[in-house]
């Protein structure tokens, strides 16, 4: 379930490894790219951390990054 705290989308995805984990991050590049909306987010072996927030509104969440998460769950 994704989380808002400190005007962030939160999520930590888990995979069975490395590999799963770096596909899961090539697939979200591409959503990203083809919404203009670019995630902060970080990996370590088979987890994936992922943080959305909307820069140019102040650091914010907004539709954009509802809109980003709801594409990276149908992953």
């Amino acid at each position: 379930m994704w989380k808002e705290e400190n005007n962030k989308l939160v999520r930590t995805f888990e995979f069975g490894d490395f590999q799963e984990a770096f596909a899961f991050m090539t697939r979200v590049a591409f959503l990203a790219e083809a919404q203009g909306h670019h995630p902060n987010w970080s990996n370590v072996y088979n987890s994936v951390t992922i943080e959305l927030t909307t820069h140019d509104k102040g650091n914010v969440v907004t539709e954009k990054d509802k809109k980003l998460a709801a594409a990276i769950d149908k992953i």
